[in-house]
């Protein structure tokens, strides 16, 4: 049973998500990876293959100023490109995409010519499977607005460890509801729960030795909901192996 305090704080960022996906917010979009979005596979957090990832090609590298070092990976972004201020959309459409990469600045080109990404600039470098679904392609850049919404996930959480003995490097993927990790924790067979760390984007880390151990693992999302995945992977588990649960947010 939840003690009141971690009641309150669940509750208090239960509706602090619900507010920030309730917002239209104006941006500018660009796009990448070509027409069958090759070139957008891996990527600053970690996910690798996105359809194996369960993110496919309805995905964006965000600017600096949406991206918070990698805190915002796995967020959902519905985005509308706005044709009161271009003749370049495609009127009516909309796409949700999922944040996968990172637009890193380029303080050698003006933030309104070429520098899109640079700092405070909200900008989405969208797929361009994604981006033509709101845009024409010869537009190149268009102004949109974007709100944050709740993610939609087939199947369960993915979980892939790499690293090697004492060092697990862990990227959970195809995470739903809010689709942000905000914080995990690793479970052998033979040990008590442990918190783990924030490495890089969606990857977590842990330094405990756990080969020959079955691993489960607990993931609580930035709206401060927490579900727990038992014995994920099996004993014989092995560096570089995904492991998919049958939970989901």
């Amino acid at each position: 049973m939840e003690t009141p305090s971690l009641l309150l704080l669940t509750t208090m960022l239960a509706c602090a998500f619900k507010a920030s996906v309730a917002q239209w917010t104006p941006a500018f979009a660009t796009f990448y990876g070509g027409s069958d979005a090759s070139d957008t596979m891996g990527g600053a957090c970690g996910y690798g293959n996105l359809y194996n990832a369960g993110y496919g090609v309805n995905s964006a590298a965000l600017s600096t100023a949406l991206f918070n070092n990698g805190a915002s990976c796995g967020m959902c972004f519905t985005i509308t490109c706005d044709a009161s201020k271009t003749r370049s959309c495609k009127q009516g459409t909309s796409i949700t995409i999922t944040a996968t990469n990172f637009c890193p600045p380029n303080y050698a080109l003006a933030s309104d010519n070429g520098g899109w990404c640079n700092p405070p600039r909200h900008h989405f470098d969208m797929s361009q499977p994604a981006w033509e679904t709101i845009a024409i392609y010869q537009a190149g850049i268009v102004p949109v607005n974007y709100k944050r919404v709740p993610c939609q996930r087939s199947g369960g959480m993915r979980f892939t460890i790499n690293g090697n003995d004492y060092f697990e490097l862990v990227t959970v993927a195809n995470v739903g509801g809010s689709g942000v990790v905000s914080q995990m924790w690793i479970k052998g067979s033979k040990t008590d729960w442990m918190v783990m760390s924030r490495n890089w984007g969606a990857s977590w880390q842990s330094n405990a030795y756990l080969n020959g151990q079955s691993l489960s693992f607990r993931v609580q999302t930035d709206d401060g909901r927490v579900v727990t995945a038992d014995n994920v992977a099996p004993y014989n588990w092995w560096f570089g192996g995904t492991y998919t649960s049958w939970q989901q947010f």
